[in-house]
């Protein structure tokens, strides 16, 4: 073996080694930054899409309307909605019953509605449009966002609700756009979406929409869960039924 020469068997076997495990070390490098690249695109890509069509919202007044509630504050049942603006059954009961259930008990005074999210439940973009929502009641136009938003739902997680979007609402809307954005930039009511998840769970939630009825019988509150878009008339007997209860019917 001549060592005057050149590398040695052995240094030669070693710098192959070296450059091997470099190579290795560079592809898997490369495949972590494809993948990093990857995951970013997804998250960024919605909000470079253009806006494109936003459909508008029936006109539904609530009566006295005041952030994200509707009715007398005194009623004698209280009803909080936990809802997410992804979920499809809780658009079904946006279009198929709550307009029913408005104006057969809130607005006769017999109950007093609350919406409330349930949090990121579906997916980041509930979230959002949750805030936005709540946003848009500093404004006392938390309804007409609220009816908005479902009017433009399509499906889970596609875009519907990227932050371009729920601004676009904003302006549809008519809000003044100096406030909403500083509201909805800040992330003011991003705690508010997390508590609505807490609350609900506490409350016994597991799905969207569930609707929490609560009320007090010879001073004894009590309370129970409508879980689902029930048509009209399941809501008609819970309600009723409670009205009955604490001699109102």
């Amino acid at each position: 073996m001549n060592n005057d020469s050149g590398m040695s068997k052995r240094q030669m076997r070693r710098a192959k080694m070296r450059r091997d495990q470099m190579r290795g070390r560079l592809i898997g490098l490369s495949v972590i930054v494809g993948v990093a690249l990857c995951a970013a695109a997804v998250l960024i890509y919605p909000n470079f899409k253009p806006v494109g069509t936003i459909a508008t919202a029936e006109e539904f007044a609530r009566p006295r309307a005041q952030a994200n509630a509707a009715g007398d504050p005194d009623a004698p049942i209280k009803i909080e909605e936990f809802s997410d603006f992804q979920c499809p059954y809780c658009g079904n009961f946006y279009r198929d019953t709550e307009r029913q259930l408005v104006d057969t008990y809130v607005a006769t005074g017999k109950v007093y509605l609350v919406y409330r999210s349930f949090g990121a439940f579906i997916g980041g973009e509930s979230g959002r449009a949750a805030e936005a929502a709540y946003c848009a009641g500093d404004q006392n136009k938390f309804w007409e966002m609220h009816d908005i938003i479902f009017a433009n739902q399509t499906g889970e997680n596609v875009g519907d609700y990227t932050d371009k979007r729920l601004d676009a609402f904003a302006q549809a809307i008519g809000l003044d756009m100096a406030g909403f954005d500083a509201c909805f930039g800040s992330g003011k009511y991003a705690d508010q979406v997390d508590q609505d998840l807490v609350d609900g769970r506490a409350a016994g939630v597991t799905a969207t929409p569930s609707f929490v009825l609560t009320y007090t019988v010879g001073g004894t509150p009590k309370s129970s869960v409508i879980a689902g878009a029930y048509p009209f008339r399941e809501f008609q007997t819970q309600i009723d039924a409670a009205l009955a209860e604490m001699g109102l019917q």
